[in-house]
Order: structure tokens, then sequence, then C-alpha cells
């Protein structure tokens, strides 16, 4: 491995915080992810750079000198980045004047880049779609992309071996699509265990749903029948011609004869998120975006009335989080 920028900014934010824990929400990271991408650093750099121990975390001799040459570097770096933005026009007070967002698809990025068209009418925007959030993510990584707005299973965040910066815009409780006339949509919510015979439809992805959405099915007690994987229209097909019940978002605006009810006690969850490249002239517009995918959010889950009343009594769910923070 290579050491990097964003790797002296992982040793610096540790040695600030004196935590690796501290550093990993410092820098909205998992403390497991941070911890594994330490390992890496000091197996690059041939020794540990930290004393850990229930008082904290206290640099070594290696770690000095590693924070020496940090403290350094990063501000040089941020200062010809600064100079070069100003240069090339890319980053002022108004925003960007280019903008390339890769997103998985849902309301969120038609509401973003909305309100980015609106406050920017001049500027360049371009979306790019995928499934994947290591397409996605990589893309960004190579400077093809400024953003990733993705979705991720609720318990987890993409992975740090990106090098991105990522932040939640919401949480929500994964739904099931269903008929209209299914006896499972009478309620406001669905027991889980009482779909165990049910056939399954889900989009197609990567990430852990797959293997959460089966650990949610053994806790409530059954193993669930196959899960046909297609896109978005292929679920909906699917579910109108009773071949198969779908999971969706609560975003999701189902057609005519369709509806969807959360998951009661919200055993699977999905997180949707923005992110970009730490040194990238993205960054510093990001917390702009962040506003802007959290307001998209709020209109279109507000199109469904009926999970927003349900929400209030899950506040860890929505954006609820967020205000909190």
């Amino acid at each position: 491995m290579n050491l990097e920028l964003r790797h002296l900014k992982v040793v610096c934010a540790i040695a600030e915080t004196g935590s690796v824990t501290k550093a990993a929400s410092l820098l909205g990271l998992a403390q497991p992810a941070l911890t594994a991408q330490l390992q890496r650093i000091e197996r690059t750099l041939g020794g540990p750079l930290f004393e850990r121990d229930r008082r904290g975390a206290r640099a070594t001799a290696l770690g000095e000198l590693v924070l020496s040459r940090a403290r350094v570097l990063l501000p040089a770096m941020k200062g010809l980045q600064d100079e070069a933005a100003r240069l090339a026009g890319a980053g002022t007070d108004q925003g960007m004047s280019r903008y390339r967002i890769g997103t998985i698809g849902g309301p969120v990025i038609g509401g973003l880049v909305h309100r980015l068209s609106e406050a920017q009418p001049d500027a360049q925007i371009s979306t790019q779609a995928s499934y994947y959030v290591d397409e996605l993510a990589n893309m960004v990584v190579a400077g093809k992309l400024d953003y990733a707005q993705v979705g991720v299973c609720g318990d987890a965040m993409p992975s740090a071996d990106y090098g991105l910066m990522w932040q939640t815009i919401a949480v929500d409780a994964v739904c099931i699509l269903l008929p209209e006339g299914h006896p499972q949509a009478a309620g406001d919510d669905i027991d889980l265990a009482e779909l165990a015979e049910e056939q399954w439809a889900a989009g197609t992805g990567d990430g852990c749903m797959a293997d959460c959405f089966a650990a949610a099915c053994a806790r409530a007690g059954f193993t669930p029948r196959r899960v046909l994987e297609t896109d978005v229209r292929g679920v909906v097909d699917m579910v109108e011609m009773g071949l198969a019940i779908g999971i969706c978002q609560p975003t999701f605006r189902p057609p005519t004869g369709l509806t969807h009810r959360p998951l009661a006690g919200s055993p699977l969850r999905w997180r949707q998120v923005l992110g970009w490249h730490p040194d990238s002239p993205a960054a510093a517009v990001a917390p702009r975006l962040i506003g802007m995918a959290v307001e998209a959010y709020q209109e279109a889950v507000a199109r469904n009335p009926r999970y927003v009343k349900w929400l209030v009594d899950y506040p860890a769910l929505g954006n609820h989080q967020l205000a909190a923070a």
C-alpha cells in the first residue's frame, strides 16, 4: 500500500482526539474500519504509530515522526488545492461550475438536481446511474465523478477503503411492496414473521442487504424462499402479477393498485448517504449539497403521510438523527 494524504489525516485525527473511537467519529467512519486502516498504515510504515490502552492513544517515536511531517504536508496541500480551485474557478461561494453526480436512483437525486439547477442555473449537471456502490465510489476516486449518492444497509457505511467522506442523508425502515388487497396491507406496519410463506422480489446491487435480510428472517423464525433480483420495473411487475412481494424504500411511489408498509420494529434499515473525495474541490461544496439532499428527502418522504406518522415512534429513523447531531 502506498501512503496517501488521507492516511496522514487519519494519523493526525487519532493524535488530536487521543482516541481511535473519537477519531472515527470525527472522520465519519466506523471504529472497526478506522482501526483496520490504522493497521494497514502501520504495516506500510514498519511499526506502531500509537500506544493504545484504556487511557487512549499516545504517539510512539515513529508516530511523532509521521505527525511532524503530516503537520507540514497537509496544510501545504490544502493551500495548493485552494489556490488551484481559485485559479480554475472550480470552487467559489456560489459552488462549482460543473457537478458530476453518481446515483443509485430514487427521489433524492431528482430533488437534489432540481435544487442545484435552481441555485446555479448556469452550472453543468450530469448524473451517472448504477446499482453498485463500488462502481460509483471508484469513479469518484478516479475523478470521473464529484459525488456519489448511494444506499447501504442501515447498520453499515460504505467501506473506508475507498478513501471517501460519507455523510448520512437519512436512515429509513425497509418497506414491503404488495397489492392493496393483500391481507398484510391492512395495518400500519407488517410483522416479518407473517411473511414466511411469501416469495420475494428485490432490486439488484452490492453490499450486505441480502445477508441482513436473511439474518432478519432467521430472527423472525424462518428461512425466506428465493429472492428474485431484478430492476425496479421488474419488481413492480412481479408484485402486480402476484408472483412475489417486493422490498422497497418508503419514498418509493407505488403505482395504482400497489402499496407498501414498513416492517414492524424496523428489523431492516436502508441508509442513504452522499460521498465525495476529501481532497477534491467538491469537498468545499459538500455541506451545501448535503443540505439540498436532506431537503429532497424530506420532500419525498412527506408524500407518504402514513409513514411519517409511523416514524413518530422511531426517532432514530428518517433524518431526525441529523437534527440531533
